[in-house]
């Protein structure tokens, strides 16, 4: 029995398939992550995962299914994790804000890669592009179903959605400096001065 065989061993169908999915998105995540797209090849991924190419197109139609489902998993784990610090901020919209932009840089600086994946990359590859626009669609009605329909909010909230993409990537890419706290706050109290200026036009 091959060492390969013996790892599936007992282990039901449904349970090694997702294993072995679960084991090509981490492979694609460290060479998407640290070389970029050129890295990533049905052949090199399977290297990586020490697997066999077989069990790529029992997953993925092809690479760029792949990191789709890359993007998938690490837009979900932020999305999470900003979920998360906004719970724990408090009540007031400002430590809300804060705890919600200080999230999503942190989980940037603690795996640059994940930057990589979620923004750096994004807007030369038509995969993550359609997906990048998808997840900052949700992140945008998501505002505005907590704010208000009318037109001040809407523009606030399409603003600072494209604030924030922004912001992340270029923090992904180093040019904001390594000030984390320094950064979160000059981005909160823009922030808040654009929720001001829509709230003070919603109620003349």
């Amino acid at each position: 029995m091959t060492a390969s065989a013996t790892r599936w061993a007992g282990v039901p169908a449904d349970r090694r398939r997702d294993e072995r999915r679960r084991m090509l998105l981490d492979a694609a995540f460290r060479l998407f992550g640290e070389e970029g797209e050129p890295a990533l090849a049905v052949r090199a991924v399977c290297r990586e995962a020490g697997l066999h190419t077989r069990y790529f197109y029992e997953n993925f139609a092809d690479t760029g299914e792949l990191l789709a489902a890359l993007y998938d998993q690490q837009a979900t784990a932020l999305g999470e994790v900003m979920a998360g610090a906004i719970e724990e901020g408090g009540s007031s919209p400002s430590a809300r804000t804060r705890a919600g932009i200080r999230g999503v840089l942190q989980y940037i600086s603690d795996d640059p890669r994940r930057g990589r994946v979620l923004f750096a990359e994004a807007r030369g590859n038509a995969v993550l592009a359609e997906r990048r626009r998808a997840a900052q669609t949700g992140l945008l009605e998501g505002l505005i179903a907590m704010s208000s329909p009318e037109l001040p909010a809407v523009i606030a909230a399409t603003m600072f959605t494209g604030a924030m993409a922004e912001l992340a990537q270029q923090w992904s890419d180093g040019r904001l400096g390594n000030d984390l706290d320094a950064v979160t706050d000059i981005a909160v109290e823009l922030s808040l001065a654009l929720h001001d200026t829509a709230a003070r036009r919603i109620t003349r």
